[in-house]
């Protein structure tokens, strides 16, 4: 059955519905989304444009000298981000998108682009499409998304380059003026990378979450530092009261923990939504796949020369089951490989996450965001 209509956004059951939602648009030509201010830029050094003057395309994009952030949307609310789109230059791990809701100090969103649009291991030079309902990867490196970000009084995106080189950055930011629902909980997203796991350790893809919310999504780059199979390792979901405390780190032992979570996965293609390796029995190798709400959708191979490592590029959203929890959340992956005598080995790969989830206000503090030589994909 359709919910009752709020502004926020339309699906197939409410697609004919009318609203008082008023729509707007961030963009270099638009950067504050004001009514009627779309295409006013005025650059007569534009060569382009030079023989058309003001309202042709002027000014389509915006560059980011190292070192410099650039505000994408300063937006005054209630009202709902619906939609982004992007195409960045430069390095994909050294551009860093934030997020901040309702004039708070600490971002609710904290990740690099590419990860952030699971996609870590394409570039401004290569390309891997990916097709699922929240995001998307178009050619030629086209990110979208489509998460639902609602804010009731004040919205600041903004997009940092801490790489050695300028870049330039084409973006649309579509949304919505409305009010906002008493229950609409904010959205997150975080990354953390472990390179390499430590041995007998496990990957903490997030933790510390206080309050009442909903985990929606994982998105994993995870590079194989072995031969072999490396996906046996389970993922686990621990939520209010599981972990005593609240803290992955300080409660769960190397071999597995004394604390055991309500949500317990099989194995890591499993929870991909995969099964068997990602194996294509045909040709004997990894099939890339991508659907609404799971996939493999990038498998960068090595080339014999300089690309040496076997990369996954892997997601799965919650969208139709998500995980919910009432004071506290946290979750972990294992990586598991095989060794001799048909026993596990306890791999030592590089494994970077982003967690993304809603929760209501406020948010427990995020860890530090790692240094440019620890985010770099080498």
């Amino acid at each position: 059955m359709p919910q009752p209509f709020n502004g926020l956004g339309l699906h197939l059951g409410n697609l004919s519905r009318l609203s008082d939602a008023e729509t707007r648009s961030c963009s270099a030509e638009n950067p504050t989304g004001g009514k009627g201010q779309g295409g006013r830029h005025v650059d007569p050094s534009h060569g382009c444009s030079r023989d058309l003057g003001t309202g042709w395309k002027v000014r389509p994009c915006v560059g980011i000298k190292p070192g410099e952030t650039l505000v994408l949307a300063d937006l005054e609310g209630p009202g709902a981000i619906q939609q982004i789109w992007m195409t960045p230059s430069g390095n994909y791990r050294f551009t860093i998108l934030r997020f901040y809701w309702d004039g708070e100090e600490t971002p609710s969103v904290e990740v690099p682009v590419g990860d952030f649009f699971a996609g870590a291991y394409t570039s401004y030079h290569t390309f891997a499409p990916l097709n699922s309902l929240p995001v998307c990867v178009n050619p030629g490196n086209a990110f979208n998304c489509y998460w639902e970000m609602p804010f009731r009084r004040h919205c600041r995106i903004t997009m940092e380059n801490i790489g050695f080189e300028a870049m330039t950055i084409f973006y649309q930011i579509n949304y919505t003026l409305t009010e906002v629902p008493a229950d609409a909980a904010c959205f997150h997203a975080q990354f953390r990378r472990s390179n390499p796991l430590p041995y007998k350790q496990i990957h903490t893809i997030l933790d510390g979450v206080r309050g009442r919310g909903h985990y929606v999504g994982t998105y994993l780059a995870w590079q194989v530092n072995n031969n072999g199979w490396w996906g046996e390792g389970e993922i686990k979901f621990y939520l209010d009261g599981d972990l005593p405390g609240g803290v992955v780190g300080r409660h769960v032992k190397e071999h597995g923990g004394d604390c055991f979570p309500t949500i317990c996965g099989t194995g890591t293609e499993d929870y991909f939504c995969g099964s068997y390796n990602f194996e294509n029995k045909g040709t004997k190798q990894y099939q890339e796949f991508t659907t609404a709400y799971a996939g493999l959708a990038h498998v960068a191979r090595p080339d014999g020369v300089y690309q040496a490592n076997t990369r996954f590029s892997l997601y799965r959203w919650h969208i139709m089951d998500p995980v919910r929890f009432k004071a506290d959340f946290a979750a972990t992956i294992q990586a598991l490989g095989w060794r001799a005598g048909g026993r596990y080995l306890p791999a030592q790969d590089d494994i970077a996450s982003t967690a993304f989830w809603y929760q209501a206000e406020p948010h427990a503090p995020f860890p530090a965001l790692p240094g440019r030589d620890q985010l770099e994909i080498i």
